[in-house]
């Protein structure tokens, strides 16, 4: 007589098998890491030239003008960019490859590549049609505004990371 509790019902076990249970392995995650990624990379570059025109147009009205008025549509365009930075970042609950992805991208690097050779940063913006959201990019580009962003996104994208592995363990 076998100890083992299942031991008696072998026959009705024999082909069930728990992916998740062979060898510690995980479950697979192929699908958030997919929307994860196009989320990184596609709402992003949204984002930060929301958050750059927006802040642009408030420069414009209060600093050239010295004017304390309002402008509706740059608070909204700022509000806008910041509520898309906020999916790209609560994204990383899902996987943490599209923070990291879109801050890296379009953060990180064009920022680095921006302070280190400038000429580099007017290359990387010349490759934008020239409009106001260029020129608001190359602001927010040379006061790093981008490097800044770029690294809280990276390291939104690290902090998920950390806290799942810190659970799954």
């Amino acid at each position: 007589m076998s100890t083992h509790r299942y031991a008696d019902y072998e026959d009705d076990y024999e082909d069930y098998e728990d992916s998740t249970d062979v060898l510690g392995e995980r479950p697979r995650r192929g699908g958030a890491h997919v929307v994860s990624a196009l989320g990184g990379l596609v709402l992003t570059p949204v984002a930060l030239g929301l958050l750059s025109w927006g802040g642009l147009r408030q420069q414009q009205l209060i600093q050239a003008t010295l004017s304390t008025n309002r402008d509706a549509l740059g608070i909204a365009l700022l509000a806008g960019g910041a509520i898309l930075l906020l999916v790209v970042a609560a994204l990383g609950a899902l996987s943490a490859v599209g923070p990291i992805l879109g801050g890296l991208i379009y953060g990180v690097l064009p920022g680095v590549a921006a302070m280190a050779v400038p000429e580099w940063g007017f290359r990387l913006v010349n490759l934008m049609p020239k409009s106001d959201i260029a020129y608001g990019v190359m602001d927010f580009l040379f006061i790093g505004g981008l490097l800044g962003v770029g690294f809280l996104l990276v390291g939104s994208g690290l902090a998920n990371a950390l806290v799942r592995r810190r659970r799954e363990s």
